[in-house]
């Protein structure tokens, strides 16, 4: 079927969060990505090249009512990436009921990250270090924002992300370890790690709000190597993978 013009003016809005709440709807660009997520989120169409589609018409496994025909430069148009694919799928936006706390897990919790690239690549981190569940803050940027979702490179299928108040969050389960990076932290690599709690992670530029710093019971540093002569602070995705790595492999 041929893309109509109102479809695309659709898409070409979900590069708004307010859009993306006012239609349900969220976009995932990539032959990878979308292939990946699938089966993770309801399909409301899916809109790709003519040659894309009679490649992987068989793997899609949707009817031919949801599959629309565009020109690469019609895509363009539509994309949120400087290189478009020949691919892109509009997804309907889950719920954000929030899930059961199990005390035996590790979660991920966010405060006030703000850059869509760093949440991607901290979920697909998540995603390769078995934390299926990150909750965030009001103020950390969409997880469904196009460019977070290009930047899981699928991961979005096996790990949720959930918005919630925070410190509430930590209150209500005051038995779960609370752990959290701080510049006067104790060397997170001589620390003895549980495999559940909560671990916290802060914004880009100002770390975690004094709100929720006041919560953290067991306070971490990632040393540097050199104690005199260092970058002043780590990417909070270069951090997380770190952080992570630790936890799970000491």
């Amino acid at each position: 079927m041929e893309l109509s013009k109102s479809k695309a003016n659709v898409i070409s809005s979900l590069s708004s969060k307010k859009m993306r709440i006012k239609h349900g709807l969220f976009l995932a660009e990539g032959e990878k990505c979308v292939l990946d997520m699938l089966d993770a989120y309801q399909v409301e169409y899916i809109v790709a090249t003519p040659e894309w589609i009679e490649r992987n018409i068989r793997r899609l496994k949707i009817p031919d009512t949801q599959i629309f025909e565009a020109h690469l430069n019609e895509i363009r148009k539509m994309s949120s990436l400087s290189t478009p694919s020949q691919v892109m799928a509009i997804f309907k936006m889950p719920g954000n009921e929030m899930p059961e706390i199990k005390q035996d897990k590790l979660y991920l919790l966010l405060d006030g990250v703000q850059d869509p690239g760093n949440l991607g690549t901290i979920i697909r981190t998540c995603d390769w270090f078995g934390v299926d569940t990150i909750f965030a803050s009001d103020s950390t940027v969409d997880a469904f924002n196009p460019k977070t979702v290009q930047s899981t490179m699928g991961s979005l299928k096996r790990v949720k992300v959930y918005y919630t108040d925070l410190r509430c969050l930590i209150e209500r389960y005051p038995d779960m370890p609370v752990y959290g990076t701080v510049l006067d932290g104790r060397n997170i690599y001589k620390m003895n790690l549980k495999d559940f709690g909560f671990i916290v992670m802060g914004n880009e530029g100002n770390g975690i709000t004094d709100s929720i710093k006041n919560k953290i019971k067991i306070p971490l540093l990632i040393p540097p190597y050199d104690k005199d002569s260092h970058a002043e602070s780590l990417n909070v995705a270069i951090a997380t993978a770190v952080v992570l790595s630790t936890f799970r492999f000491g």
